[in-house]
């Protein structure tokens, strides 16, 4: 199952995201739980840096299925903002495929 945590703080500011696992819905090449949930967090990684100017903190495994990204708190407002509605664009993207296939993708709020 792939797991993904994602961070808000109080003012619901997304703060980080993790996602974690395989989706084990088919065989690898074949899994499009994991091909979905791919293409939405490396698209949404790649607006962000095609758009603004943000400097996020990414790390990757090195064999897949794992991605994490810490949103430093110091961007001014405006690449913030666009930041911030980019993440949940991924989360509504994620949240859909969560809906038809919770058995394979699970998203956790902190």
């Amino acid at each position: 199952m792939i797991q993904v945590e994602i961070t808000k703080q109080p003012s619901g500011r997304i703060s980080s995201f993790t996602m974690d696992g395989h989706a084990e819905f088919a065989e690898h090449g074949k899994d499009l739980v994991c091909a979905g949930a791919t293409a939405v967090s490396f698209g949404a990684l790649n607006a962000i840096l095609s758009l603004t100017d943000a400097k996020l903190d990414i790390e990757q495994g090195k064999e897949g299925g794992f991605l994490c990204c810490r949103i430093p708190d110091t961007l001014p407002a405006g690449t913030d903002e666009k930041v911030q509605l980019l993440l949940e664009g991924m989360i509504v993207s994620l949240q859909t495929i969560e809906r038809e296939y919770s058995k394979h993708i699970k998203i956790i709020f902190h």
